[in-house]
């Protein structure tokens, strides 16, 4: 039924039941169409690593990150054309949902089709975000039982053998251009396996791999996981690369902890070759337990379900640990109130009316300006090194969620944003991130090890960004935070700046004593000294900035950010550190 067949129905419909009937009919008629639409994105993202199209790749991302607001935006502003009334009659968007969803309660993806209606009415209706209850409708929370089509096993009689891996290899992706050196890739892969099993002390008793292609950026995953038979389980992530030689095997990783940080939300969206996302969901987070359920969902594409998923997450951990949400550690931001749980996987923030006595940046250009900057590092590739951001609108909460204190700042210091309404908290968008330890907070209190790990992976965090085109010009370490996993990601983005528009200059060249104004000083735009990052970054133990100037020295030359931004401004896409170069097999 197209516009056109809609509108010559809903215009003879005699009574109000039927023009309730028919616009269901063509709201499900335009989400099948979406979700055809969505679904065959990652089989478009596996033809552009075969084809080594990475720009289709990243555009791909950002296609499937707006291909839902685009019908939901078109379809609202249909809707509100043809039926004038429609956006004050609360009563047939009510009867409308309730029929829709009669319609579509027994299908699979029942809860993606009910938040497209959802979305429409809110679109329509301007009413207030509520998470949809999809509790009856499948979510996935076990992890005991897949579909067939999910899983392939594979085996193990005496030991890993090369052939083993190399019948992984052929069979998951089942690509259409060859390996270049399948046969040395599987010894590589089955050598680091051997090693593994021999730390563990047991046995191997199956590899078992999801049956799909990852796919994101330049590369594509292989991922599943390896059975002892003591019960215990390892992670087999086989990441693959694919130059003019053929596809190759690039690394292995065998540890929870990198698991962990390459499905990271932060990074751009994997696209997965099968539509069971809801099992798959759920052995993702078999797979990595520590990894909130919900984030997941968003992991793989399917953002609306995720946001459902983790605000739902928010309010249990409240529930179940008694505690409230609260100001979030580490120092107070100057632009943003962060606040969370005790406990929460989670950290929420709002930005303030005016920023505090501590911004730095000249004028400050609104609540609108700042979000837009959050809202694009969403739309973009963010590298794995950019904390993802979901963004709520006009969203309303208990005050009873809320420390007083808390609830009192945030209806002063953030009045624009931040209402009471009918005994509610109202919000007019709310920005929910991972929860991460304050950069400096960890510094203070932790071992050499593991500052060593995380200053290394400040430094790559950096880089990871500007590959994104995106540079943080308020390098202060405060704006960034370390995971559980001790890794790095910038999570605050007032300061962000396009990277190939920002000026490299220097004054490594100007002598002692010179009094004469640079010529940079007059140039407009932002305009980086790299030789000064390092003070920027305000790390307060000479040790340890002494070591980021050991690791990442090339940071602080003009020459790393000046070759950077010709690759960008040749539309080339630079390549970034998604796992540490250890797991890399060409090191065996």
């Amino acid at each position: 039924m197209n516009l056109e067949q809609f509108t010559f129905r809903l215009i003879g419909a005699n009574n109000r039941e039927n023009r309730i009937r028919i616009t269901a009919d063509w709201v499900l008629e335009q989400f099948e169409q979406f979700y055809q639409e969505f679904l065959e994105v990652p089989y478009q993202a596996k033809a552009a690593f075969e084809q080594q199209h990475h720009s289709t790749s990243i555009w791909l991302s950002r296609h499937r990150l707006s291909l839902y607001s685009s019908y939901i935006h078109r379809m609202g502003a249909y809707l509100q054309a043809i039926q004038p009334n429609i956006s004050v009659d609360a009563s047939f968007l009510n009867q409308l949902e309730d029929h829709f969803w009669r319609v579509i309660e027994h299908r699979y993806e029942s809860d993606v089709a009910y938040a497209f209606m959802h979305s429409i009415r809110r679109m329509v209706y301007r009413d207030e975000w509520k998470p949809v209850e999809y509790s009856t409708l499948g979510f996935a929370e076990s992890s005991d039982k897949y579909p067939v089509e999910l899983l392939k096993h594979f085996p193990v009689k005496d030991q890993v053998t090369p052939e083993l891996i190399a019948q992984i290899l052929n069979e998951v992706p089942e690509f259409s251009i060859p390996y270049g050196d399948i046969a040395g890739d599987s010894s590589a892969i089955t050598w680091r396996i051997s090693r593994l099993a021999g730390r563990r002390g047991s046995s191997i008793e199956n590899l078992e791999m999801i049956d799909a292609g990852f796919y994101r950026n330049r590369g594509a995953y292989l991922v599943g996981k390896i059975k002892f038979a003591d019960g215990s389980y390892a992670p087999l992530i086989i990441a693959l690369l694919n130059n003019n030689k053929g596809v190759y095997c690039d690394a292995v990783i065998l540890d929870h902890h990198l698991a962990h940080n390459l499905f990271s939300s932060t990074l751009a969206n994997f696209h997965v070759t099968t539509r069971y996302y809801h099992e798959l969901s759920a052995y993702l987070h078999s797979l990595m337990p520590q990894r909130a359920l919900g984030l997941n969902y968003s992991t793989i594409g399917y953002n609306h379900v995720g946001k459902v998923a983790v605000i739902n997450e928010i309010k249990q951990e409240i529930a179940t640990t008694g505690g409230l949400l609260d100001t979030a550690i580490g120092e107070a931001g100057t632009v943003a109130i962060g606040f969370a749980g005790p406990q929460s996987a989670y950290n929420l923030k709002v930005i303030r009316n005016h920023p505090t006595k501590g911004y730095k940046w000249g004028a400050f250009e609104g609540i609108d300006s700042v979000k837009a900057k959050y809202s694009r590092v969403h739309e973009i590739n963010r590298t794995g090194s950019m904390l993802d951001n979901i963004i709520y609108f006009n969203i309303a909460l208990e005050p009873e969620l809320f420390a007083e204190s808390l609830l009192e700042e945030l209806l002063v210091e953030a009045s624009e944003t931040v209402t009471q309404q009918r005994d509610m908290v109202v919000f007019k968008y709310l920005i929910v991130q991972p929860r991460m330890t304050p950069l400096p907070v960890f510094l203070e209190n932790t071992g050499e090890r593991e500052i060593r790990i995380v200053i290394e992976s400040l430094g790559d965090c950096i880089k990871n960004n500007a590959a994104a085109n995106i540079f943080n010009k308020d390098l202060d370490a405060r704006n960034y935070g370390v995971s559980h996993f001790l890794k790095v990601y910038l999570y605050d983005y007032d300061a962000l700046e396009v990277m190939v528009d920002v000026k490299i200059r220097s004054n490594i060249d100007r002598f002692d004593g010179e009094e004469d104004i640079p010529d940079w000083y007059f140039e407009d735009g932002f305009v980086l000294l790299p030789e000064e990052i390092e003070a920027g970054l305000c790390i307060r133990d000479r040790d340890h900035r002494a070591l980021f100037r050991r690791l990442h020295g090339d940071l602080l030359t003009t020459h790393y950010w000046e070759k950077l931004q010709n690759e960008l401004t040749q539309n080339l896409v630079p390549a970034i550190k998604v796992y540490p170069d250890s797991c890399k097999l060409h090191q065996d």
